[in-house]
């Protein structure tokens, strides 16, 4: 006898599970638990003695779901997941005005009878959040991010010529340092005066700041002084948090530093023969991210699992004999795509293989730039897990298939699969009028509104009389 055994994981309230055969019919549901050993227990005790076979249903629920899938798993039964969407359409299917833990657990419970295809089956060790490498890189990600966007905002206050001088996004240390020291104030610029300020880049940035960026942030400071000299805005403040945005992401880069000590080690223990990082493109760090988000690459079934799981694979619209692909599925990780696509941008700069497939889709089919990189990635990452499933490095190859150095498959890129300005710049008219036929390069100002779209307002305040035919 098989059993499924359907989970609602709650993070703070009791989980609710329901048990049924394969037939669909139920053992019991509603059985409320905790995640403590006392629980687990009399759960595992209460399903059918004679089941050969336990299935354990869950959705990620945050990580809540982590330690019930580690213990589960360890008494041999096998874990399933089920993306909430699925398990959310199918529960409306059945009972549209009601949702509580007893139906999404008896829901659950019946998915591997209604849609086994909606299941993922865990492999051994494979918790996710539980992975240090996946936590590790996931962590250095998201804390930099925030506080750059924060940066970005607040100088565009004094102006867009910043982010000319300073940069934007990923901020350099000296850039940091006289935000740090100065908050951008024009007034605070002026009296630390031009060779101060030399002198304070220089040590920042080891000599790669001087004179001249010196003499750009102080004309930048000008600029904002003349755009806000009618008065609306308190330089001294707006600084104060410019000063403290620069102090908290000084802190974070040093953070950063020690953190990507600990991915360089845990990346050397998941993968000592550096399989990944042999791929072109593949900085340390981009590696470690890749393969944290994959896992094991050997779980996929096959290598177009693995370009389906980073949601670069286009998506399809078919409909009796009309089909039509679109933009990427974006389903996955976005980490694991932001990194694929740096990867596979580097690559087609090293390897000839990308570089002509690039130039082919750029030039001959009109792609954009980005819409090229996507399939450039979504290549990347199949030889990648190709490599790894047969444990051998990736080897360069020219297009005839011969193998080549770095060096050489850069020379040859350049040589021959270059893709200038030019080339870029005649597709772009047949790409705007493609968005035009399509409905997308109109403006919300030019788009009509629908007829039975509510007006904002009344016309007028005074009261109106409908006539009565």
């Amino acid at each position: 006898m098989k059993v499924r055994l359907g989970i609602d994981v709650a993070c703070r309230a009791a989980h609710q599970a329901a048990c049924a055969n394969e037939a669909g019919e139920f053992v019991f549901s509603g059985r409320r638990f905790r995640t403590t050993v006392e629980d687990l227990e009399r759960l595992w005790a209460s399903l059918p003695g004679d089941a050969e076979e336990v299935l354990v249903v869950m959705e990620p629920t945050r990580n809540a779901w982590v330690p019930l899938a580690a213990w589960f798993a360890a008494k041999g039964a096998k874990i399933a997941m089920v993306t909430p969407e699925q398990s959310s359409d199918l529960r409306k299917y059945y009972h549209k005005h009601t949702k509580n833990d007893r139906l999404d657990a008896r829901i659950l419970a019946r998915i591997p009878l209604l849609h086994p295809e909606g299941l993922r089956l865990q492999g051994e060790a494979e918790l996710g959040p539980a992975d240090p490498l996946r936590r590790a890189t996931r962590r250095r990600r998201k804390r930099r991010t925030a506080t750059s966007q924060r940066i970005d905002a607040l100088l565009e206050i004094y102006g867009p010529q910043w982010a000319r001088v300073l940069g934007e996004g990923d901020y350099a240390k000296a850039a940091l340092t006289v935000l740090e020291r100065t908050g951008a104030d024009p007034r605070a610029l002026k009296r630390l005066g031009h060779k101060r300020l030399t002198a304070l880049l220089i040590r920042a940035s080891r000599g790669a700041w001087r004179d001249e960026r010196a003499a750009t942030i102080l004309q930048a400071a000008e600029v904002t002084q003349a755009l806000w000299a009618a008065g609306g805005l308190d330089f001294a403040e707006l600084a104060e948090d410019l000063s403290g945005e620069a102090r908290l992401a000084l802190q974070l880069n040093e953070e950063i530093k020690a953190l990507d000590s600990r991915i360089g080690v845990l990346y050397d223990e998941a993968d000592p023969a550096q399989i990944i990082a042999s791929g072109p493109g593949m900085a340390a760090i981009s590696a470690a991210v890749v393969l944290g988000a994959l896992g094991n690459p050997d779980r996929f079934d096959n290598l177009a699992g693995v370009r389906a799981f980073t949601g670069l694979t286009p998506s399809l619209d078919e409909s009796g004999t009309s089909s039509r692909h679109g933009p990427p599925t974006k389903a996955g990780d976005p980490a694991l795509r932001e990194a694929l696509f740096g990867a596979a941008d580097r690559a087609r700069k090293i390897d000839p293989t990308l570089a002509a497939r690039y130039q082919r889709l750029v030039v001959t089919e009109g792609k954009h730039h980005n819409s090229a990189v996507c399939t450039l990635a979504a290549i990347l990452v199949t030889r990648l897990a190709a490599c790894w499933r047969t444990r051998t490095p990736y080897q360069l190859r020219d297009t005839d298939g011969t193998a080549i150095t770095v060096e050489h498959g850069r020379a040859i890129s350049i040589e021959r699969y270059t893709v200038t300005d030019a080339d870029r710049a005649k597709n772009r008219p047949k790409r705007a009028s493609k968005r035009l036929k399509e409905g997308k390069g109109t403006s919300r100002r030019g788009q009509e509104s629908s007829d039975d779209a509510p007006a904002a307002g009344p016309s007028s305040n005074k009261a109106t009389r409908r006539k009565v035919a």
